[in-house]
């Protein structure tokens, strides 16, 4: 965990339950999503104000490995940690903590690539954004 430079806080909304009473796994990929967007406001990728089709990024793969179930009302956050960069990928590092005692109550990892909407191709990770996610994460690649 120490790793994460970054948590965002989840409310754990009683729609992301499911019939066996805690939130359904589909809904950590909510949760994570979440976590990066907030990550990518914190760093200055991305503003509130601007369009999904200006994020440039799209999601690539996802792994995440579920360790205890979340239920309705237990405080939760999720963490972001960009772990690698490559040309036009990036590896993120994410998990969902119990907020109060800092359990991990699922962990994941996502590739995250750069990519034009409006010309539906991937593109190199801006220099901008390199330099922001280097500097905030201490990588030295």
């Amino acid at each position: 965990m120490s790793d994460y430079h970054f948590y965002h806080p989840i409310e754990v909304r009683y729609g992301d339950l499911d019939p066996q009473g805690h939130v359904n796994n589909a809904k950590h990929l909510t949760y994570f999503e979440q976590g990066r967007i907030a990550y990518m406001i914190e760093l200055g990728l991305f503003t509130k104000d601007q369009s999904f089709m200006e994020i440039g990024v799209i999601l690539a793969d996802v792994h995440i490995t579920y360790h205890e179930p979340v239920y309705f009302g237990q405080k939760i956050k999720v963490g972001v940690h960009a772990a690698k960069l490559g040309n036009k990928s990036m590896t993120w590092e994410q998990n969902i903590v119990d907020a109060e005692t800092g359990k991990v109550l699922a962990k994941g990892e996502v590739v995250m690539v750069t990519y034009d909407y409006r010309a539906e191709k991937t593109i190199s990770i801006p220099h901008e954004w390199r330099e922001k996610i280097k500097a905030f994460e201490g990588l030295n690649v």
